[in-house]
């Protein structure tokens, strides 16, 4: 019996596609070229994808005996899951995998806006001592607002539980407990020093935080948002942050990546960076094996195994 046809499009760790060789034929190609993904997919078992491939209807079409695709990672804005159901081909992830990474980073951000550190280091490395101008805030006794609580709000609160915040939550579907209140999304965002975003794009989502949920916001808060792009208006976000109606904001995650054209990264109160939620090794490794794991899983007909501890 021939081995299962596995596409590779986007990079793996080593050992993951080690693990799909023992008993696939894999096959790499650049998602980003279409024609050349096109052809591979005319035979293909399965696809293994990360970001930079679109599965949308018209790859799907070009796959005829396509049975599962993995996305390596969290999200699955980039693989039209619902054509994919109708057409019977399972679409599995990652959900865990960088839950830690993102936390971190979340934290790191808030840290960095709260104490105007990329602005103060690159006035140094100009040859600037002008330690006024960057005078920052405690967050201890501050308030956080975390909409949405699932795996990486929780981490993200469990990290600022220790910087003595207080935390409130609002996430209508989710179990709260312990020191963390619950709140409406106006209440949370009219009380909370920082706002930070932890929910998929979803219709529901797409543009929950507009102009008037900014307006709602204290002139001296913080927006971040490690989460995904489009749920922030981000022409709104940029109107109130050149109004001085709201501190500043930092993003990993834009409405069209990369942000070539978004009018966020000339303001000064921007803290930018290029979607590093899941740039560690460690979230890349557990990402790539529990894919590789579900996807060999799918094409034995095993069931799915649990996914590796972070």
């Amino acid at each position: 019996m021939p081995s299962p046809i596995v596409i590779l499009s986007d990079a793996l760790p080593d050992d993951a596609v080690a693990a799909l060789k023992a008993t696939c034929d894999v096959r790499h190609v650049d998602g980003r070229d279409r024609p050349a993904l096109f052809a591979a997919l005319s035979d293909a078992d399965a696809l293994i994808v990360r970001s930079g491939t679109r599965v949308d209807a018209e790859a799907l079409d070009r796959a005829p005996r396509l049975k599962v695709v993995g996305r390596a990672g969290v999200g699955l804005d980039n693989v039209d899951t619902a054509t994919a159901a109708e057409r019977g081909i399972t679409v599995v992830n990652a959900p865990d995998s960088n839950t830690v990474s993102v936390a971190e980073l979340t934290v790191g951000l808030i840290l960095a806006s709260a104490r105007h550190l990329t602005a103060a280091a690159r006035s140094l490395e100009a040859g600037e001592w002008r330690r006024a101008d960057f005078v920052g805030l405690e967050l201890a006794g501050r308030t956080v607002g975390i909409v949405g609580y699932g795996r990486v709000g929780r981490q993200v609160a469990r990290r600022l539980a220790a910087f003595d915040m207080r935390i409130l939550v609002h996430d209508p579907y989710a179990d709260i407990a312990g020191d963390v209140q619950r709140a409406g999304l106006d209440e949370l965002l009219a009380t909370s020093d920082v706002v930070t975003l932890h929910l998929p794009k979803t219709p529901g989502t797409t543009g929950l935080i507009g102009a008037r949920e900014l307006s709602l916001m204290r002139p001296t808060a913080y927006l971040v948002n490690t989460a995904r792009g489009g749920i922030v208006d981000e022409a709104a976000l940029a109107e109130a942050l050149r109004e001085g109606r709201l501190n500043g904001a930092a993003l990993d995650v834009y409405a069209t990546e990369p942000p070539v054209a978004s009018p966020l990264l000339a303001l000064p109160n921007v803290l930018g960076i290029p979607h590093l939620g899941a740039s560690t090794p460690d979230a890349q490794l557990r990402a790539g094996r529990d894919v590789v794991a579900k996807v060999l899983a799918e094409l034995a007909q095993l069931p799915v195994p649990a996914p590796t501890a972070a």
